[in-house]
């Protein structure tokens, strides 16, 4: 059996930039599932659950990271969606969002920025800070288009941060670089 990677998609739940990238990102989750990968969102709306969606129109796998403890909480508290015809897997972090954030972005093999806002920088830093895969959605707004200027004011390097404006060749390129950097581990 082929490896499957688990890639994570952040980006913006609401607002005029989140609909604005919701056709990229249902191109991202689609393009995961088409490769056999498993995506992880937040399990929210907007950018990550459309990427969801696209994710099992396409007949692929999704695991999503909730900020709560249970299921009422999810609904109730946080007001999140519980589809399961998008859902396959619902994990309660029971970390409020930046607990979840970490727990989700560690737990996946890379993370994909699209659009976004607060939650997704920290999603970025994150990412960055722990030395992960992560690919950036230029020119699909929010802070997926400050990204290379926070890292330059920021003054610590690249890292393996892998920029592009076309969604099918970032997803191409992120599979790549998860692959060079499990084989540097073997």
């Amino acid at each position: 059996m082929k490896n499957q990677y688990k890639i994570c998609v952040s980006g913006g739940e609401s607002g005029k930039n989140a609909e604005g990238a919701y056709p990229l990102a249902r191109v991202v989750g689609r393009e995961i599932a088409k490769k056999g990968h498993v995506l992880v969102t937040g399990a929210t709306s907007g950018v990550p659950y459309e990427a969801a969606k696209a994710a099992k129109k396409a007949r692929g796998n999704n695991i999503g990271f909730s900020p709560a403890g249970s299921e009422a909480e999810h609904k109730n508290k946080y007001h999140l969606p519980m589809d399961p015809k998008v859902f396959d897997h619902i994990i309660y972090a029971e970390f409020g969002y930046t607990g979840r954030n970490l727990l989700m972005v560690r737990s996946s093999d890379a993370t994909i920025i699209i659009d976004g806002r607060i939650g997704t920088l920290n999603e970025f830093t994150a990412a960055f800070e722990e030395n992960e895969i992560v690919g950036i959605l230029e020119g699909s707004g929010g802070v997926a288009d400050e990204i290379r200027r926070i890292l330059e004011v920021a003054k610590k390097g690249k890292r393996k941060v892998i920029f592009d404006r076309d969604p099918v060749k970032l997803v191409e390129k992120v599979i790549a670089k998860i692959k060079e950097d499990k084989a540097k581990k073997k």
